[in-house]
């Protein structure tokens, strides 16, 4: 594909594109604007270890623009998915009504970061006009490969703005992400709670924190005996909630690997046997909530691995907001404030484009309508 002076090209592995190249392309570890997903380490990983692969129903065929002297310009990471699992934003219905007419859903490209439901860029590049040019070799792709579409999920701004110019179709739900408002400490913060609301919360960190010790991990004080006790408790909370875990313990190993100075393990102790733990990764300005899991249950115990201790460390990193992944209204009462998010998708079928047009208009109106119902029940004093 020619766009201008672009090419585009596919790559099936990401290392065939490289970890300098790639990350040449977007912002290092030092910038506000960081984005640990779309780190070549953090993509490598899920490759490498068998997590992201075509047995896995997440081919990669990342796309890749380059000048004349294949001089890489732009980059996004795409997949081919044979199955809608691992996305977190849900097109089941819409595979149903072309199923329902005999027609194929899947194949389909994913514009993403596999299981992981975290807002980030997925246009990678310096120069505005190739990473457009990516959208439309997106869909060049589609066409080529008789996929049924292109999903792009959880945008940044731009990137949003970007896909919806080029004719993709807008979606909208919403999360819960704790915002700084200029907190100094964990204290300042519950200093803005309503009085009850804080009462309540320091009711649940003591009980969460009776007799257990909690230690927050991060680069070299990672070892393979924390990801072993970390694993077991993903484990646990995959099988319940989606009957097979989507991460392998290979992809825990390389992350600690090359990737540990941007994660941060929280794990909690009775005495030393760890009973419990979270994962976070550690952003330019954001910390972001992934995984968590424990061997018993004790009261709270959840809300002060993922929620209190991840805005503890935030503060204590000078951090803006915690993301802390997808659903949870309970999230509310905790500080967590709703954020609207983005996705984006061009769909093959004209008659399904346009059942679907029709429903996201009013989707969008509902997501909004939501998210500014649940901003007035927030537990923060009334201004």
């Amino acid at each position: 594909m020619n766009d201008a002076t672009y090419n585009a090209r596919i790559i099936s592995d990401i290392s065939q594109i490289g970890q300098t190249a790639w990350n040449g392309l977007q912002p290092g570890p030092a910038s506000k604007d960081y984005n640990p997903f779309t780190d070549y380490r953090f993509l490598h990983a899920l490759e490498q270890s068998g997590c992201a692969q075509p047995e896995t129903g997440w081919a990669p065929c990342h796309i890749i623009i380059e000048s004349d002297d294949e001089t890489p310009l732009a980059a996004a990471p795409l997949y081919m998915k044979s199955h809608s699992q691992g996305e977190y934003v849900f097109d089941h219905g819409w595979a149903e009504a072309l199923h329902n007419i005999g027609e194929d859903y899947y194949p389909k490209l994913q514009c993403a970061i596999p299981f992981t439901p975290a807002n980030g860029p997925r246009l990678l590049g310096h120069d505005a006009d190739a990473r457009r040019a990516l959208i439309s070799a997106m869909a060049q792709l589609c066409k080529a490969q008789g996929a049924s579409g292109v999903h792009a999920t959880f945008l940044s701004e731009a990137d949003r703005a970007d896909f919806t110019t080029a004719g993709f179709l807008a979606r909208q739900d919403r999360q819960f992400h704790f915002i700084n408002r200029g907190y100094d400490s964990f204290e300042d913060f519950l200093a803005a709670l309503a009085s009850r609301k804080r009462k309540n919360l320091r009711k649940e960190r003591l009980k969460a924190q009776d007799d257990i010790t909690i230690k927050r991990l991060r680069g070299g004080d990672l070892r393979p005996e924390h990801w072993d006790a970390f694993y077991q408790f993903y484990l646990n909370t995959s099988q319940r909630k989606w009957g097979r875990p989507y991460l392998n313990r290979t992809f825990f190993e390389l992350i600690n690997a090359t990737f540990a100075d941007q994660i941060l393990l929280v794990l909690a102790y009775d005495g030393d046997t760890p009973i419990a733990g979270a994962l976070n990764f550690i952003g330019g300005d954001a910390l972001y909530g992934r995984h968590w899991g424990a061997a018993v249950h004790k009261p709270f115990l959840h809300f002060e691995l993922c929620y209190y201790q991840a805005i503890d460390a935030a503060l204590e990193l000078g951090l803006s907001r915690v993301e802390a992944g997808a659903q949870g209204e309970h999230k509310l009462a905790r500080g967590y404030e709703p954020v609207v998010t983005h996705s984006a998708h061009y769909l093959s079928h004209p008659g399904l484009r346009d059942a679907v047009k029709n429903y996201l208009a009013r989707e969008r109106r509902a997501v909004n309508f939501e998210a500014s119902v649940l901003a007035k029940h927030t537990p923060f004093k009334a201004d």
